[in-house]
């Protein structure tokens, strides 16, 4: 399984969100090679399809399932639904169903 965080340098949920996939994978016994992706510009970002940092993609899926139609790729902060708020790193629920989902097979690597 791969795991990639992709950021802006200077991004101040980047290092938590990186923590937090971290633990996540530790609580779940699971091992992955994650890698940080810094996203220097907006050529790159449009090219990649950046929406935002961090953004959390498991096997090149981004973590958050509504983010398939997404089309807003910029360097940019990006902020997650949570607890009826907004917060500027992917939630644990989010990342623990998309990580054990590729573990299980369902997502392909």
């Amino acid at each position: 399984m791969k795991i990639e965080i992709l950021y802006f340098e200077g991004c101040p949920n980047h290092k938590p969100a990186v923590e937090r996939v971290q633990e996540i994978l530790r609580e779940e016994g699971i091992s992955a090679d994650v890698v940080e992706v810094n996203v220097s510009d907006s050529r790159i970002a449009h090219d990649i399809g950046f929406l935002g940092s961090p953004t959390v993609r498991v096997n090149g899926l981004d973590a958050e399932p509504s983010a398939t139609d997404a089309r807003d790729y910029g360097i940019m902060c990006r902020t997650y639904a949570a607890d009826g708020g907004r917060e500027g790193v992917p939630p644990r629920g989010m990342l623990r169903i998309a990580i054990r989902a590729a573990s299980s097979g369902v997502i392909n690597e």
